[in-house]
Order: structure tokens, then sequence, then C-alpha cells
């Protein structure tokens, strides 16, 4: 088929690839403008840019698609149909009407459950035993078009946002492609989200990190594991911000919410408002990240003492 393209990060690139490497024809590629990146400010392209010059695929960087000037360029490439992944802008009844087939958006969350743009980490955090990618008919909604082809797998208790990221990125590269063989056959049918079932994903603040001991070591775990690697779980210790970056839920011992009941020689024991949690990797303010064995060679931590901000 020929398809024009509309993605930014790595997760759409992947998919980007995966479309190339089945053959289609991908006439044109739209993606957000080049951001500045560090003290230089040097122009970085963006992952799907990358890829499409690699494959010397013509690039759209509008910094609004629904301008009319974007979607006169945007009418000068052929397609049967449009894909859409992580793009960043929202479409226009206009743009999603161009192509025959219309638009596919490729969602990382089983819909309708967990529209939005953090559906990855939401998983987690509410402790979902599974995830996937949904290929959707995009509509002028947020992530309420209609439902086209789903594939799904298990959320393990070691997984955090970066490795099921991971995961779902390879994941929607192999669901578009099958979906598309699919559509072509005529075999793919639409079905209908049911709005009661949805839950909305907003964008993830730093501020959601911070980690409250009052919460069972369970939600903790979830808490640390869905904010890893980005924005980050995060604590205090003696006045300084401490990430925390590995840990396991436990059975607790008797302690109050924050209070370090146990320090051994890999890892630190914290009492939670239920279960307690055992530490294993962490950051403090101005320190590079390290396993807790290295952490308590340069810190002298104690049971005894409280993490949380009635220490700052």
């Amino acid at each position: 088929m020929k398809i024009v393209f509309m993605g930014t990060p790595d997760f759409a690139a992947r998919a980007l690839e995966a479309l190339i490497d089945a053959g289609h024809e991908i006439t044109a590629v739209v993606t957000q403008p080049d951001k500045p990146k560090g003290r230089s400010s040097e122009l970085i392209p963006s992952p799907v840019k990358v890829c499409a010059c690699r494959h010397q695929i013509p690039v759209m960087q509008p910094k609004r698609i629904k301008t009319p000037e974007a979607v006169a360029e945007l009418k000068q490439y052929e397609a049967d149909v449009y894909v859409v992944a992580a793009f960043g802008q929202i479409l226009s009844r206009e743009i999603l009407d161009i192509p025959p087939y219309g638009s596919l958006n490729i969602h990382a969350s089983l819909l309708p459950k967990y529209r939005g743009s953090s559906p990855i980490q939401r998983v987690i955090l509410d402790g979902e035993e599974k995830t996937g990618v949904t290929i959707m008919q995009m509509d002028e909604g947020i992530d309420t078009g209609d439902m086209l082809y789903k594939k799904e797998i298990p959320i393990l208790p070691e997984d955090d946002f970066e490795s099921l990221h991971d995961k779902l990125m390879y994941l929607g590269g192999e669901a578009i492609v099958e979906a598309l063989e699919l559509l072509t056959l005529g075999k793919l049918i639409p079905e209908k989200q049911d709005d009661a079932l949805s839950c909305h994903a907003p964008m993830i603040d730093k501020s959601m990190g911070e980690i409250h001991f009052e919460m069972s070591a369970v939600q903790i775990d979830r808490l640390i594991r869905g904010m890893t690697p980005w924005p980050s779980a995060f604590t205090y210790y003696k006045g300084k911000q401490l990430k925390v970056w590995k840990a396991v839920p436990v059975e607790g011992t008797a302690g109050t919410p924050g209070e370090i009941i146990r320090v051994e020689k890999d890892s630190i024991t914290v009492a939670c408002g239920e279960g307690a949690l055992q530490i294993y990797a962490l950051q403090l303010e101005g320190k590079k990240r390290m396993s807790t064995h290295d952490f308590l060679l340069g810190v002298k931590m104690t049971a005894g003492e409280t993490l949380g901000r009635s220490d700052v």
C-alpha cells in the first residue's frame, strides 16, 4: 500500500521500519519540527525523521498540521491510508478523510481502556496484568475511533515503563503490518468503543513520582516501575532528593511509614502503610545512580531514620 506515515518518537520509528520492511511504499513522513537540545541548543531531529532520511523518504515538519498550507502540502503525496503513531498533533477531519482507507492509529493500550498520552505508565501504576496495542480507525476524538485490530502481552512483575515501552514498540510494528494485510483483504471489522469502559491516561508530570510511604509497598513498587526511567520515583533523605530506581515489596516489620527498619549490605528496607519496601538501587541528589551496596559505602544510613518530606 501507499502510506503517509505520521509519528515522532522511537515508538513510532519502529512501526515505520516495520512498514518499510513489509514492502509498503511510504510516500512521505510527517513528524514534529527538530528540537534544540543541551547547552548548545543544537537542533535534533526526531527518531522518525532519522529513519525517513535513512530511507530517503520525503519529510514534512509543520508546526501545525491543520493549517491550509500544511494540508495542501499533505495532499500532494499519494496515499491509500495514513498511519499515525505518537505524532504529537491533533488531526482535523479534513486530514483524516484524505486517503481512501482513512487514518489508522497505533495506540499503546487495549482500548477502550486507557485513552490519552500515558497508557504505558498507567497500566503499571494500576497493577494491570496485561496490556497491548490497538489499531484504531481515527476520528476527531482522543483515541475514541473504532477498534480494528489488537495484540496483547502480559505485564511481568519486573516490567517498568522502559521495558514495557520497548515491548509495545515492537508489538506496534507487528500489529500495523498485520492489520494492513487484513485491510487489503477486506477482513478488518470495525468495533465501536464502549465509553463506559474507558478511563483517561493524562500526561505524566514530574510531581507524580513522589513516594508517599503511607501507601502500600505494592502500590509504591508500581509507582517506581511506572516512573522508571522518567520522570523517576523519589523521596527525601536529610533534606536531599533521593530517587528510587529498583525495589521489591516485602512483608513488613513494625515501623512508621517512611522509617528505615533494616539496613543490610545490599539493601535498605523501609516501612510502608502496608508491608515494606526493600530498595536495591537509588540516587541521591547531585550523585549518579548506583546500587544500594555502593550507595551505603559512602552514606551511612541507619535503622530508625526516616525517608520523606518530614525530613526536609
